[in-house]
Formats: structure tokens, sequence, C-alpha cells
């Protein structure tokens, strides 16, 4: 659409109303949705540049590509005190913009239009932040603006400065004699230049005696800088004055926006300002597709490194609990009070099965509700300990020395996560303990296939002894590790317990592993955004092809 060798196709104006327009539409809502959610080194210059860009979509070509034959915005801008009012109202030749020693002068940007033009002005930052005034000194075509200073003290003046630059066609860069060298001036040129607007530059209040000088040096400056075309016209110093500056300072200035005026010449400002923005995309896109897929592989390292603890700290936690530790302790005191209270393990056994009355193992499985709550307990408490291990691994390897770039930020909050791990925990013990029940309530048939004559009558007789609960807290008890139950099973039901006892061992292993991988997983978490996906730079990708064929 914008032709090879740097002209402008004769469709141009139609194929940049419609076709580019949707290009740059959809880049602005791509660019809008990419983040950037790491930390790291990049991330903060990254996010500026992503900022810039919207703000140059928002605020200068979208609102161009709707409305071509709008006048082309020429703003004054600068830094404090460099005379950009009374160079303003010395072009009109009327008093029009504050000017005097006050700092800042600017206080409300005014923007000049000719009354024939003010039609098709098109509403955006200029018509919203500018104050408007229909004046016939604006050549036709043109819109003539004065901005506030860019480095003003008033941080609101500031930022209004900078949304008229990103709206502009062309910059008039206004600077002095005395501050051209500063930085200043400089950064403004290059960003402008980064966005590929049109740009003039005033060096303005040059004492007649420095004029080469000055003129040769600042040339030189220019020119170093890929900016030796950009139109540079010089005001000679008047010294102390008020009003107007004396029509000759600022002739060279009103013939070159004269040369301007008119629908037809503005088109080709408008034409070029908006092929040098488009040009200059390309390179911002890169540039903010770089550092979304540099956040992609952070994620990705994070990943790993979360990953690599799993499966030491799962072996640890397993060993943990198929030890026994966790059937000592608490669980041992309590089935020793019950012993001594209640009489739970004094039950006649003979030939191998369990002799009692039904009343009897009613009374044995209601004193045993005290010990299934104490084994959930301490179920919950061996997951609710794997998980806690497990994020002080996590956080000596994100958060300690030599840890990969953004690793503390992912680490989840302390006091939110031991709730969560609590509550899992209980939830995981609760789950636990009703496999127990399942089994007991299979026992018959499991009894009938082992291959002890007399297998059936002992998980009968068990049962009888100490109701499908009881048994099923005796089953849980010894699949922790605590010997006084172990014992009394093995009197009760032989090898007939022994495969429930495995079952429910191997699933308290896989559930204290489980508890590990969820608190990699809440550390993981963090990473599963559509930011950090493998894919999130895809969008951009497809906008830089587009842009790229449009150029």
């Amino acid at each position: 659409m914008l032709g090879r060798r740097g002209g402008v196709d004769p469709n141009v104006a139609e194929q940049l109303g419609f076709t580019v327009h949707d290009v740059v539409r959809d880049l602005r809502r791509d660019v809008a949705a990419a983040t950037l959610p790491l930390p790291i080194d990049s991330a903060e210059e990254a996010e500026a540049s992503r900022k810039r860009l919207l703000a140059q979509l928002d605020e200068h070509l979208l609102p161009r590509l709707a409305e071509l034959s709008s006048p082309a915005v020429v703003v004054l801008a600068g830094s404090t005190g460099a005379g950009k009012s009374t160079l303003f109202n010395s072009l009109l030749r009327e008093e029009v913009s504050d000017a005097g020693v006050l700092r800042p002068t600017t206080r409300e940007p005014v923007v000049g239009v000719h009354p024939r033009d003010v039609d098709t002005l098109t509403p955006g930052p200029v018509t919203e932040l500018a104050r408007l005034v229909k004046h016939e000194g604006v050549p036709r075509g043109t819109a003539l603006m004065d901005a506030p200073d860019l480095d003003s003290f008033l941080s609101e003046n500031r930022s209004t400065a900078h949304q008229l630059l990103e709206a502009a066609d062309l910059w008039l860069f206004v600077t002095t004699a005395a501050r051209y060298g500063d930085a200043l001036p400089w950064q403004a040129l290059d960003r402008a230049k980064e966005r590929g607007a049109s740009v003039a530059m005033v060096l303005n209040r040059v004492p007649k005696d420095d004029l080469r000088t000055v003129r040769k040096d600042l040339n030189s400056r220019m020119k170093e800088r890929g900016m030796k075309d950009v139109p540079l016209f010089i005001v000679l110093d008047v010294g102390p004055h008020e009003g107007l500056l004396e029509p000759k300072l600022v002739e060279p200035i009103q013939r070159w926006l004269g040369l301007m005026a008119g629908p037809e010449r503005s088109r080709t400002i408008i034409l070029r300002t908006l092929k040098g923005a488009l040009g200059a995309l390309p390179d911002w896109v890169m540039g903010l597709v770089a550092a979304v897929e540099e956040q992609g592989t952070t994620a990705f390292d994070l990943r790993n490194v979360v990953d690599s603890v799993v499966p030491d700290e799962q072996l640890a936690a397993r060993t943990a609990v198929l030890s026994g530790a966790a059937g000592e302790g608490t669980v041992a005191a309590r089935f020793a009070e019950l012993a001594g209270t209640k009489h739970i393990s004094r039950v006649t056994v003979r030939d191998g099965i369990a002799r009692t009355t039904k009343r009897a193992g009613r009374n044995r499985e209601a004193a045993l509700v005290s010990l299934r709550e104490e084994v959930e307990a301490t179920a919950a408490r061996a997951f609710v300990a794997a998980g806690v291990r497990t994020e002080e691994s996590l956080r000596s390897v994100l958060a300690g020395p030599g840890a990969p770039p953004a690793g503390e930020t992912i680490l989840p909050d302390g006091g939110a996560r031991a709730k969560e791990r609590r509550a899992w925990g209980e939830s995981q013990a609760t789950e636990w303990s009703r496999l127990a029940g399942d089994l007991v309530a299979r026992m018959d048939g499991a009894a009938t296939e082992n291959t002890e004559p007399d297998a059936p009558a002992r998980a009968a007789g068990a049962r009888k002894a100490f109701g499908d609960t009881g048994l099923a807290t005796l089953l849980l008890a010894t699949a922790l590790g605590n010997d006084d139950s172990a014992r009394l099973v093995d009197r009760l039901l032989g090898e007939t317990a022994s495969e429930a006892i495995e079952e429910l061992q191997g699933e308290l292993a896989d559930k204290v592993a489980l508890a590990v991988a969820e608190e990699a997983r809440s550390v993981q978490s963090a990473l599963d955004v559509p930011a950090l996906a493998d894919d999130a730079a895809a969008p951009l990708r497809v906008r830089l092809a587009e842009l790229r064929r449009l150029t």
C-alpha cells in the first residue's frame, strides 16, 4: 500500500482508511492484551515501551486513520523558557497564548485552526485537551498548537505535553542557543524518530555573533543522529522584550507553514507521517514480541526449577509415612488409653475367631471413635508436613542464593497457603479413612478368596467384635504404623488383613506424594496465565506480519 521506493500509492488514502485502519485497530487490541507479569530485568523498560506504543496508536494513528481529511496537527513543543508561546503568537500575529516570565506560561494548551477547517477537525486528544481558537492566520489544512513544557514542574503539564505530541502529525521542536545541548531536546527528537514522526526544529534566541558556530554545531549533532534532513529554523536573539517578535524573524517559519497550506499539501504531510509511523511500528512490535517471549522463557525455567524439587520431596514424604513413625506418638497414646479404660484389646479369640456379643462389639466400636479422630488428625498432619517441607525447599531454590530471575515473586502468600494446605490435608485424611470402611465392607468377599480355610469366619468375627467402623479404625491405625493395633488386627484377622493394610499404606503414600505435588502446583499456578503461555506472542507476530506487508 505504501510504495516500496518511498512513494505513496495513488489509492493510499482509501486504503489507509480501511485495510490499514483494520490492521492497526487489531494491533492496538493485541498490544493492550499483552502483559509482562514477571518482574525480570527487561520488563520495566518493555512495559514503558508498550505504553508508549499504545499512546501512539490511541492518540495519533487510529484517530488519524479514521479521518484523513482532518487538518495536519503541528505542535510547538520544547522545554521551559524556550519561547514557544511567544513564537506561536508571533506566527499568528496576535496574543493568543499566554507568554511571559512566569513559569509555566502555557497552563492550557491552545490550538489554532483556520475557521473553514474547524468542522473537519477530528475529535481526539487535540480537541479534548486544548482550547480551540479560530484564526485566519493559521494556514488552511493545518492546526497549530502551543503545548505545555515537556519538562514542566507540574506533572499534569508534562503528561499533557506528551499526549499532544503523540497526537501530532508534525513536531515543531523549539529550543534555544543556550539549551540545545541539554538532554531533553535530543530525548524528544529520538522519541519522534522512534515513532516515525515528521519533525522540524527551531533554534530560538541565537546571538548574532554566535550564529555561525551554533548552526554548525547543531547541524553536526543532528547529522550524527540521522536527522540531517530535518528542517532547521534560526530565530535571532532580540534581548529582553515583551509581545510579538518582529515579522521578519518568523517569516521563514511562516513560509514553511504556508508550503503545507491547503488540503492536498497537508494530506501529503499526514501521509508522510503516517508512513513513518507505520514503518516504525514493526520495530516496536518486535521489541514487545521479544519481551513477551522472554517472559515465557523465564516461566519455562521457573517451572523446571519447581519440577526439580518434586521427586526428592515425594520420595522423602513416602519414606516418612511408610516408616510407621506416624503411628506412634499421639496415636499410640490414644490406643493405650482406650486399652486401659475401655479394654478394647480384651477380646476372646478361640480357634482364630473372635468370640463376643453384639453389645460388647457396639461398645468397642463407640470407644474407638476417639482413636479414629486421632488417626485422621495424624494423617492430616502428615500431609501438611509434607507440604511444609516442600514449601521450604521451593523457597530455598526460588528465593535463596542463585535463585532464577523472578523466582521469589511466584511464591504464594504464606498465611493464605497455610490455610489452604490445612484444609486440603483434612479433606484428604477424611477421604483416606473412608477407604478403610470400603475395605471392611468388602472383607467377606476378600476372605472367601483367601487361601486360609477359616478366613470368612475370622472376618465375620472381627466385624462382630468391633463393628465395621471400629475394625476400619484398627486397620487405619495399623497402616499408620501403630504396633498395638497391628498386634490386635493380627489376632483378629491374620493374613486376611494383609492386603487391606497394604492398600491403605499405598494410598497413604500416594496422598502424601500428592501433597508434595499440590504444593508445587500452588507455586506454578502463578505461571499458569495466558501471558506466560508458549504461544503468548503469537497474536503479536500475526500483527507484525501484517504490518510488514503494508510497508
